[in-house]
């Protein structure tokens, strides 16, 4: 008796999450390719028709999907198009030392509003004016439906999703984001390491087609990387996998924020290209790092050595993980994309000579993104509850 009850629990269960399973690839599909028909969908998903009709009527009745324009055949029914409905939106929020964008954007990764705000030392005060701005925006979406808020940070989250807990660039204490927000906006809140939001943004929105192995390089004040190994995203031991730029290079090297010495991010971010400069007695201390990019093209040598210096440590390392983890692809975000002519074959050369026997080194790819990769990853941190699992590779 209890082997029959527990039989009828385990198919009902499997029932379940086949019925789940099916609903993702069919969204995931659409998302994809749409405008698309009934029929393409049976085509490409190999699901039955009757499976497809089942689940496409079901996501009209929730309003994730709108049935658009017919199409032309030679013969036969007219197939109608299906496309997801952009009336749903998203609001994302890119937490940085320097300041705050919050934004919103459909369910297919389109803005249409953006707010920039300076980022306060307090975490508190920090939370206070995301929270004016989110309800703000919430306010002007009208009757439009707000699936929730996804936010990155410069930093790690601990294992119950709610705390930041390493953020020596931002340098909040512990803090607890999200039930704050949760609690002021009502709708739920996603949090994630800005490195793993790019690399959520890579897989959603950046053509990563049957890319299983990449790893996302972001460079700004510091350095960080977010792994994504056979189709999943690693976060490791207390969400702390990754943090490859606090890996010293140089244990006799400048103090880093973490409060070790040498660590990559002193080596080769935007705040150590601007250290060279300084050094190499420029005198000008008010500097930005667009600034630096900028005299660099002016023919400033300065500026130009203190670049190739940042890249050749940027490159040096990648080797890490490259003989680590073995990418397929190196994608990397950051202002520096803007001139790759200067940065890429310096990179490209390191990552090469890593190259160990047998295997073929990585293809390292610049995201010209012009600063929207880590809210494109917030957009996709909240899509994923429906159309994907726990931050995987969506079907």
């Amino acid at each position: 008796m209890v082997e029959t009850l527990e039989l009828g629990r385990a198919h009902g269960a499997s029932s379940e999450v086949v019925r789940g399973i099916n609903r993702r690839i069919v969204l995931n599909l659409i998302r994809t390719r749409q405008p698309i028909s009934r029929a393409d969908l049976a085509r490409v998903s190999g699901l039955q028709r009757s499976t497809i009709s089942l689940i496409v009527e079901q996501l009209i009745a929730e309003n994730w999907v709108l049935e658009g324009p017919t199409g032309r055949l030679p013969r036969g029914r007219r197939p109608t198009f299906l496309r997801l409905n952009d009336e749903r939106v998203i609001v994302g929020v890119d937490i940085r030392p320097i300041y705050t964008t919050v934004a919103l954007a459909n369910v297919n990764g389109q803005f249409s509003s953006q707010e920039t705000l300076s980022t306060p030392s307090d975490p508190r005060a920090a939370i206070r004016s995301i929270i004016e701005r989110v309800q703000r925006l919430i306010h002007s979406c009208g009757d439009r439906k707000v699936e929730g808020i996804g936010v990155s940070l410069p930093g790690r989250i601990g294992r119950d999703a709610d705390r930041l807990v390493f953020a020596p660039n931002l340098k909040w204490p512990a803090t607890d984001i999200r039930t704050p927000i949760a609690r002021a906006t009502g709708l739920e809140v996603e949090l994630e390491n800005a490195a793993n939001a790019c690399v959520l943004a890579a897989v959603w929105f950046g053509r990563m087609e049957g890319c299983r192995n990449l790893v996302v390089v972001t460079v700004s004040e510091g350095i960080g990387t977010g792994i994504f190994l056979n189709g999943r995203l690693a976060r490791g031991l207390d969400g702390m996998a990754g943090e490859f730029g606090h890996v010293p290079l140089d244990p006799e090297g400048p103090v880093c924020g973490c409060g070790g010495r040498g660590c990559w991010e002193v080596f080769g971010s935007n705040r150590a290209a601007l250290r060279y400069f300084l050094e190499s007695g420029a005198g000008a201390s008010g500097l930005n790092f667009p600034d630096l990019l900028s005299l660099a093209d002016q023919g400033n040598a300065k500026a130009k050595a203190a670049l190739e210096r940042m890249a050749h440590y940027l490159g040096r390392g990648m080797r890490m993980i490259v003989a680590g983890l073995a990418p397929e692809r190196i994608v990397v975000v950051g202002d520096l994309t803007r001139s790759w002519h200067r940065f890429g074959p310096v990179i490209e050369s390191q990552v090469r000579a890593q190259a160990l026997p047998g295997s073929s080194p990585p293809l390292v790819i610049p995201a010209h993104e012009d600063g929207m990769a880590r809210l494109k990853g917030t957009i996709a941190l909240v899509l994923q509850k429906d159309f994907g699992g726990n931050r995987e590779i969506p079907a």
